[in-house]
């Protein structure tokens, strides 16, 4: 017998190999015959076993690869119909940001506040740089991005910047970036006005900036182009700012402390925000919903604010604004241990201060009441409102006394709380241990 195998065996190899290359299946009964043991050659059986298995694994792995590629297409539909959604989820989302971020009752409904809304959401509407100017703690950032929210830009990057955190030597890699090979191990590195671009940059504390670095800004402003360190070449930016301060950005100019190039290019539209002293009634209305917040955020039922408690709350000047404001309503909302907040649970501060100013208005009450008094003795007659002066006179002595005694009451209470641990009631009371101990003494405490 030849040790080659017959023609017709090597030709059905042949085209089993050939069906195999070309993906097609018309050679495998022949193949399976050849599988026989008396169909030929030892050899021959097994090279046919061989093939054999190897197209039964090679189907195998098509009809995975065809399961593989439908649940492929079926997933597909499915992150399709998901994307769909969560893109008008984000939609929505926006939407809703913007109608909270409207909502005058978070930023207040005096007159000068409804002005400034009001600006705020005229100016949003275009391409334009803003300055916003207001005290520490006045809500700057808030009308910042409410200005955002409701711009064309609100789809891309709000980047919010505090100038005075960012070190001197720092501010040009954190701001326009960094090239990649810079340095050791350094990469490449976005800055905060690339990230920015298309959207608007938030320049907190804007007069903080040093000099040097208010020319490299006021570059990039002008020429709408910015390079990384150790780049050659710049690149566009589209760019919006707004700026905020807290500082006299005018006398700063003046004393040469901040650019007045820069100044005019960032000023073009000012929105100034009162301090919350001059809010009126936005004073407890700020209160009421930071409260409500607060006790909602911790898991407590909503609270009440009692009526002396909201007495003291407009009587206090909040000379920390609104961010004041809001850390009071946290901590009552934390310490309070009724449904209705009393003036036991306001701060010692707030209620030393607002005794302070009261005792100050009975005495000077008092020096107008005795200067009327002399005034009339002398032209013969008592004057008709000196009986109504007498009563508020002696009505802002006894509001006095009230406040001073609730807060002795505060004192003893955080004693009692705390098992006459002067350190813990200290801690409670928002005071030192020292100032505890002369607390204490003022009141006669033992």
């Amino acid at each position: 017998m030849s040790k080659t195998a017959p023609p017709d065996l090597l030709g059905v190899l042949t085209q089993v190999c050939e069906d195999l290359a070309w993906d097609r299946t018309s050679g495998e009964d022949l193949l399976y015959q050849l599988t026989n043991e008396k169909s030929g050659p030892p050899n021959v059986v097994r090279l046919a076993e061989a093939f054999g298995m190897l197209m039964v694994k090679l189907e195998a792995r098509a009809v995975e690869r065809e399961n593989l590629i439908a649940d492929l297409e079926s997933r597909n539909t499915e992150l399709e119909e998901i994307r769909q959604g969560l893109s008008r989820r984000n939609v929505f989302l926006q939407e809703t940001l913007a109608h909270t971020f409207v909502q005058k009752p978070i930023l207040g409904h005096c007159p000068a506040m409804n002005q400034v809304i009001e600006r705020a959401l005229h100016v949003a509407h275009y391409h334009i740089n803003t300055m916003i100017l207001g005290p520490t703690g006045s809500g700057k950032d808030v009308l910042a991005k409410t200005i955002f929210l409701n711009s064309p830009r609100r789809e891309a990057e709000f980047v919010a910047v505090n100038c005075s955190a960012i070190p001197e030597t720092l501010f040009e890699s954190e701001m326009f970036g960094i090239e990649k090979g810079v340095a050791t191990g350094v990469e490449r590195r976005k800055g905060l006005i690339e990230a920015a671009s298309g959207g608007i940059l938030f320049l907190d504390e804007v007069a903080e900036l040093a000099l040097q670095n208010q020319a490299k800004l006021l570059r990039v402003l002008e020429e709408k182009q910015v390079r990384r360190v150790g780049a050659r070449k710049s690149f566009p930016v589209d760019l919006q700012v707004i700026s905020a301060t807290n500082l006299d950005i005018k006398e700063a100019v003046a004393s040469k402390s901040f650019r007045e190039d820069l100044y005019y290019r960032l000023n073009v539209v000012e929105l100034v925000v009162p301090p919350l002293r001059e809010r009126g009634d936005d004073i407890m209305l700020l209160a009421k919903f930071f409260l409500k917040f607060h006790a909602a955020r911790m898991g407590r039922k909503e609270l009440r604010i009692g009526r002396e408690a909201e007495k003291v709350i407009d009587s206090y000047p909040w000379p920390g604004n609104v961010r004041e404001l809001q850390n009071e309503m946290e901590r009552v909302a934390a310490m309070a241990e009724g449904p209705e907040l009393q003036i036991s649970d306001i701060s010692d501060r707030i209620m030393l201060s607002v005794s302070s100013r009261e005792e100050s208005s009975a005495i000077a009450d008092k020096r107008s009441l005795s200067s009327s008094e002399v005034s009339s003795s002398s032209n013969g007659h008592v004057p008709a409102q000196s009986a109504e002066s007498d009563l508020g006179s002696e009505k802002a002595n006894q509001r006095v006394s009230s406040l001073k005694e609730l807060s002795r009451a505060e004192v003893i209470k955080a004693l009692e709380r705390q098992g006459g641990n002067k350190t813990r009631a200290a801690i409670e009371l928002g005071l030192s241990r020292e100032g505890l101990r002369k607390k204490l003494k003022k009141m006669g405490i033992n």
